[in-house]
């Protein structure tokens, strides 16, 4: 068999081998289907299949439309109208993205159900009993696409911001003298501009749902995710559950099809230089007073509310929270979310710098195909891991015993590697990002120069592109660590035995009712991941101080 040229050299093979090691908990999950549980599929079928395709499916979409209309309505009014507090309000509305589902979750529920202070405050005032009025239920499949919405439309609202910004306001002026109105601009000129950075940011969003875990089962809706979960643990039925999760895939992949074929059938494009930025158009006392009130409306619902009462519920307990345990939870969650980023960058790098120098489809194919772990949720990702890893301590396990009496045990299962290893799955495509456009920003001609003066590759990288890329490399690590703090299922799935993090401790505090409780380290999760949203913020406002000027 003639070995491959890309596998003669150990940069390219390394690369491929480790790339395809990314991809694989997506290919055992999809194998999975080759051997169909049919006993465990017809009792699926009989009971909660349709429920979970109806409920995954209502979330995702509830949640699209819900983050769509929030994010490019507040993207447009910031964009285009001048009202009090506009400037505050275009970086106060990013923080809703630090702010996990799960944890706005919480804090609503103990808001608004029957023993909050919501409910008791309208019993205590009406003379009102139990059953003699309506309260709408936050547990349930409307109230799951709220709470996501609240926190995931930033999606839209960055990606859309940034096109409605590039729209030169000669477009305005053209519509004008056409007789158009300026909401027929927005639908019929603005829009269809836009339309590829709003679907994308959309697109983003559902990803996001359908990777939903800790929000749909403390609301007690059934979709795919907890679904995988019961029927791992409950029916003790692995095979299912990866076909289960490999069910969900095709959700995802479809959807991000989807996405791909709509931009392909119909283009819109705005040919020629940039005149001048939309100039924002001024408004009456109260339609301004009114504008800003709405679009802080989303800042306050999203970040605020749940801060606050994060805040006031720690002050209530958490005096008694910090003890070891609680120190022993923060090393947990930093330690394994530094070493997990640090690995998932450095993996983005040699990806990032592979494919600047060989561009070769026998190289770039499989590092695309490691990206693709983005658009697989947590859980899924976390199942096929757990296959693959178990199927490799018991052949080892068998082969050690049967060469010198000797049990490895549970040596890659549960255990951090596993857990390093599910997280660079999961986020490789954040810092890939986030490093492939630093490295477009580089010219190719100097490596030639680098190169001409005798350096190889790696001193190429180490001592030309390192120093360039520090920024996008800091974003990166930001990013995929925040990330890491906040991921629940996968996490949940992989632990070690007796390992705690801040968001499984915050899950089992919540499920246990125990609300007050889970505040603290809630809270500790909203405070780190506000670091890059900051970041992010700063970008923003120098990018859009460079257009205004």
């Amino acid at each position: 068999m003639q070995i491959p040229a890309v596998l003669k050299e150990s940069w390219s093979g390394a690369t491929v081998l480790l790339a395809l090691l990314l991809f694989m908990p997506v290919l055992i999950v999809f194998s999975s289907l080759l051997q169909p549980e049919w006993d465990a599929w017809e009792h699926l079928s009989e009971t909660v299949l349709a429920d979970y395709i109806s409920n995954t499916l209502w979330l995702a979409f509830g949640v699209g439309a819900g983050s769509l209309i929030i994010g490019t309505s507040l993207a447009w009014c910031t964009t285009h109208y001048e009202f009090p507090l506009r400037k505050s309000i275009e970086w106060l509305a990013l923080l809703p993205l630090a702010m996990p589902a799960y944890i706005i979750a919480y804090c609503y529920t103990g808001l608004l159900d029957f023993a909050g202070p919501v409910q008791t405050l309208l019993r205590e005032t009406f003379g009102w009993q139990f059953g003699q009025y309506w309260f709408p239920e936050i547990r349930s499949l409307p109230g799951a696409i709220i709470m996501l919405s609240l926190v995931l439309y930033p999606y839209v609202y960055i990606l859309s911001r940034t096109a409605f910004s590039e729209q030169s306001a000669s477009l305005m002026e053209v519509s004008r003298s056409l007789g158009k109105t300026p909401s027929q601009h927005f639908l019929q000129v603005a829009i269809p501009l836009a339309r590829p950075a709003i679907l994308t940011g959309t697109a983003l969003a559902m990803m996001e749902a359908f990777a939903d875990y800790g929000t749909v089962q403390y609301f007690g809706v059934s979709t795919f995710t907890t679904g995988i979960f019961r029927t791992w643990y409950g029916m003790g039925n692995e095979m299912a559950a990866a076909q289960l999760s490999a069910l969900l895939v095709g959700f995802v992949f479809m959807l991000l099809s989807l996405e791909k074929l709509s931009r392909r059938k119909i283009a819109y494009y705005y040919q020629g230089q940039k005149v001048s930025s939309p100039k924002r158009q001024p408004l009456s006392r109260f339609a301004s007073l009114s504008l800003t009130l709405l679009c802080l409306l989303p800042f306050i619902l999203g970040f605020a509310v749940p801060v606050l009462l994060l805040i006031d519920w720690a002050i209530e307990v958490g005096s008694h929270q910090l003890d070891q345990r609680f120190l022993s939870l923060l090393i947990n969650s930093f330690g394994l979310a530094a070493s997990a980023a640090f690995c998932v960058v450095s993996i983005a790098l040699i990806f990032g710098y592979a494919k600047r120098v060989r561009k070769k489809v026998s190289l770039t194919l499989p590092i695309e195909l490691a990206n693709l772990g983005y658009a697989v949720p947590g859980t899924v990702v976390a199942v096929s891991l757990l296959l693959v890893l178990t199927w490799f301590d018991k052949k080892l396990d068998a082969l050690l015993s049967n060469l010198w009496g000797v049990s490895s045990g549970l040596l890659l299962s549960g255990t951090v590697f596993a857990l390093i290893l599910a997280y660079s799955v999961r986020f490789l495509a954040v810092a890939s990002n986030n490093i492939e456009s630093g490295l477009g920003r580089i010219k190719p001609s100097m490596d030639e120069a680098a190169r001409s003066l005798g350096a190889n590759r790696r001193q190429v990288l180490i001592k030309v592109h390192l120093p360039i890329l520090k920024t996008s490399i800091l974003s990166a690590l930001l990013l995929v660590f925040v990330d890491i703090v906040k991921e629940l299922p996968a996490t949940l799935i992989l632990r070690p035995f007796n390992f705690n993090t801040l968001a499984v401790r915050t899950y089992e505090l919540a499920s246990d009712e125990r609300l007050a409780d889970a505040a603290l380290p809630a809270l500790a999760i909203v405070c780190v991941s506000l670091l890059p949203v900051i970041i992010l913020t700063r970008a923003m406002q120098a990018s859009t101080k460079d257009e205004e000027d």
